[in-house]
């Protein structure tokens, strides 16, 4: 793929100065494209080649704009840096220089250092009701926060997938200068800040790019959302590939998480992406590239990104807590032990495995190091996604949640937790937008018949009773209550746990690879890893109500049990039931060239 040519232009509002602006719009289908400013002053743009319209006048940081397209209607820009209210109203010019940074050192963390804590910034009030959580969560022992997605879209609330102008925060959040006022404010805590990134397609709402830019789609491929984007485009690649740059050097992310590139129909695309990122930020800093990707593709993970969220573990571990078989979890249900063990010794679970609709899905991950893969036991899908939004500890004995938690956070994979998950919040987290007219009926029914499949909402009668997602009272519902005076039993076990992480198993993450892991009976593993220093970490991991047979490791230093009166049984050769037992085996002492020890 070519660079950007002469004849291309950076999308969207550019200030030159401090009084003049660039302003710049693909528009191949327009005939005439005018400049309107707030304050009545209308101005034509000038059409260059391959179909850009461009003008350069006076113009200020904070004017107000929109496009006229060819005297039929008036656009917000594309690339909007910020709106002044909802996406039909006017774009604003912003000064990308004007926010003064206070830690402009910061160069991030090493990628072994990362424990995520996902958020919604609406749920949580805003940028700036965000950073008053941001020292307890350093006190809890998180190294970095992910961020929903943020790009401006209809309404005031939503999970933020339907995003419309991407290069604007969304306005009821709060100005671009408070969000990057909470990212300044987390890097002062030592937090890295990831932003969640919805690059395969635009929202239903308010998106005019039909109208003068057909060429952003391609109407031979489709996805889940309607025509796939056009990635074949110079200038579609470089509308997404400088968004992503924006974050990363403008707002100072520390890394992008990619939403359902499976849904992405040029792979190459993605490769750019990531050879820019690397090409383009100072390699001093660290920069984090993750994907969400239901096609497994191990090779992704060799171009420069540095992990995908593991959907196959969440299954694995979810059936086995839960016992829910239904609609994807049917992949998982006939042999989920087996599954979590290769999920532990592999990554993937499903590399080129038929799945339950008859494909094979996947590529051999086992080569991969196990930081390539972000393991979770919840998110925003996989709460969101439950017709009611019940969080696993509504659904499963607390035992089997402690010892599933203990794998999650001093397991060498990189951990993930969902906003609420340290305090077991009673609050659920359901779907939500605000739509209007039509869309909103559609959103809603299209929301209840998603659960057709299930056996509990077969009845059409029984899917009524499932959340509007429209209501405001659906959003207000899934705002959880965070509070630091209120610390449940799981919220010290998280400290406790981290505390072990931090200390035992993040400074020796790079280097470490998979030794291999057994089944030891129907909801039992055993799973072994090699450190980077030598050391051999070792989880044995009972989610079944039954103990089962084990035998520990000698020589090894106990980290963490649970139960913790489970050591009676071990010396039994047992392992009780919802146990989690890990262990450190220190690095074999070196011997001299000879084979004799000194």
């Amino acid at each position: 793929m070519p660079l950007r040519t002469l004849e291309t232009w950076p999308h969207g509002a550019i200030m030159l100065d401090a009084e003049h602006t660039c302003f710049a719009l693909w528009a191949p289908d327009a005939f005439f494209v005018s400049l309107e400013l707030k304050d009545g002053q209308s101005l034509p743009l000038v059409p260059q080649a391959d179909g850009w319209f461009v003008i350069k006048t006076r113009c200020r940081a904070g004017s107000c704009y929109r496009y006229n397209i060819d005297g039929e209607m008036e656009v917000p820009d594309p690339a909007s840096r910020a709106q002044a209210g909802d996406i039909d109203g006017y774009s604003v010019v912003v000064d990308p220089l004007a926010y003064q940074w206070q830690h402009s050192a910061w160069q991030g963390r090493p990628w072994n250092e990362a424990v995520i804590y996902e958020l919604h910034v609406g749920a949580l009030g805003g940028f700036s009701e965000v950073e008053q959580h941001l020292a307890r969560l350093v006190e809890l022992g998180i190294t970095a926060i992910e961020l929903m997605p943020l790009a401006q879209f209809p309404g005031e609330r939503n999970w933020g997938y339907d995003g419309v102008l991407l290069y604007a925060p969304q306005a009821s959040y709060g100005s671009p200068e408070q969000l990057k006022h909470l990212i300044d404010t987390a890097h002062g805590h030592g937090l890295a800040v990831i932003l969640d990134v919805v690059y395969n397609h635009f929202g239903p709402d308010g998106n005019y790019l039909h109208r003068y830019a057909k060429g952003f789609f391609r109407e031979d491929k489709h996805t889940p959302w309607g025509a796939a984007i056009d990635f074949r485009r110079r200038e579609v690649r470089d509308f997404f590939i400088d968004n992503a740059l924006m974050w990363l050097q403008e707002y100072h992310f520390d890394g992008l998480r990619l939403d359902a590139v499976h849904a992405i129909e040029d792979p190459d695309f993605l490769q750019e992406l990531a050879q820019r990122v690397r090409r383009q930020i100072d390699p001093a800093r660290h920069v984090w590239l993750m994907a969400e990707n239901e096609h497994n593709q191990a090779s992704l993970l060799e171009q420069g990104y540095d992990a995908q969220w593991n959907d196959d573990g969440h299954n694995a571990l979810h059936v086995l807590l839960t016992g829910e078989t239904d609609a994807y979890y049917a992949d998982y249900a006939k042999q989920p032990t087996e599954q979590l063990a290769r999920c532990l010794s592999q990554g993937f679970v499903f590399q080129g495995h038929i799945t339950r609709h008859g494909t094979p899905r996947g590529e051999s991950s086992g080569h991969l190091p196990p930081t390539a893969f972000v393991l979770f036991l919840q998110n925003h899908d996989q709460i969101g996604n439950r017709a009611f939004g019940e969080r696993l500890h509504q659904l499963t004995p607390p035992d089997a949640l402690y010892a599933a938690t203990a794998l999650l956070l001093l397991s060498p994979m990189i951990p993930l937790m969902f906003m609420g998950d340290e305090f077991a919040a009673e609050q659920p987290f359901l779907f939500f937008t605000s739509h209007h007219g039509e869309l909103a009926e559609l959103v809603r029914e299209g929301r209840r018949n998603e659960f057709a499949a299930f056996s509990a909402f077969a009845d059409p009668h029984k899917r009524e009773q499932i959340p509007d997602p429209n209501a405001t009272q659906t959003f207000e519902a899934s705002r959880p209550k965070l509070s630091s005076s209120r610390q449940p039993p799981i919220y010290d076990l998280y400290r406790r746990l981290l505390q072990i992480r931090h200390q035992h198993i993040i400074p020796h993450l790079p280097g470490a690879q998979a030794l291999g892991a057994q089944v030891l009976a129907e909801g039992a593993v055993t799973a072994r890893w090699r450190l980077g220093d030598g050391s051999q970490l070792r989880i044995d991991l009972n989610l079944s109500d039954t103990p089962v047979v084990h035998t520990p490791q000698a020589d090894a230093m106990l980290l963490f049990e649970h139960p913790p009166q489970s050591a009676g049984l071990l010396d039994q050769g047992t392992l009780a039931p919802y146990c989690a037992l890990v262990t450190l085996t220190a690095a074999a002492p070196l011997l001299p060239p000879d084979g004799e020890r000194p």
